[in-house]
């Protein structure tokens, strides 16, 4: 009787699922923007920090639901993403130009972003497996974020 029931050991907020939507509002609507309109080089940005924010967004997710299997899934998009953009830079060398728009705040996203999540999530599984598979995931976020960034810079 009463109001809807919330499943037991549930607080009124889960702070993983709201970070979560907050990176998917904020972060990856103004990405599928870019890519979808714009320049070869602001698609291509576009198209990186996407990559890094659908990471953390399956990242949050994986904590929030307490589904394992997606962190898999952010594993293997930190590993393809950076391999995509690299691809998509070689192709569109040309039309791209010297520094498209948007190129400086990679890094940043980058550097800032991934320990951001990963940290956190650490602290929060403990010592065992997922957490040096979350170290793992965040070194790879960061070393292809850095790759692909000085790619994308030189066109």
């Amino acid at each position: 009787m009463g109001g809807p029931r919330r499943p037991p050991g549930r607080g009124p907020v889960n702070w993983w699922l709201a970070a979560a939507c907050a990176l998917v509002v904020g972060g990856l609507g103004p990405c599928l923007w870019g890519a979808a309109r714009g320049t070869a080089g602001r698609r291509v940005v576009a198209q990186n920090m996407a990559t890094l924010l659908l990471c953390l967004v399956l990242l949050l997710l994986a904590q929030g639901y307490g589904r394992p299997s997606y962190v898999d899934l952010a594993l293997v998009i930190a590993v393809l993403g950076p391999a995509g953009t690299l691809v998509f830079t070689r192709l569109l060398g040309d039309e791209m130009g010297a520094r498209p728009p948007g190129t400086r705040l990679l890094t940043p996203a980058v550097l800032v972003g991934a320990p951001a999540t990963v940290v956190p999530m650490c602290i929060a599984a403990g010592p065992g497996r997922a957490t040096i598979k979350l170290i793992f995931i965040g070194v790879l976020l960061i070393a292809g974020g850095t790759v692909t960034s000085r790619a994308v810079r030189r066109g």
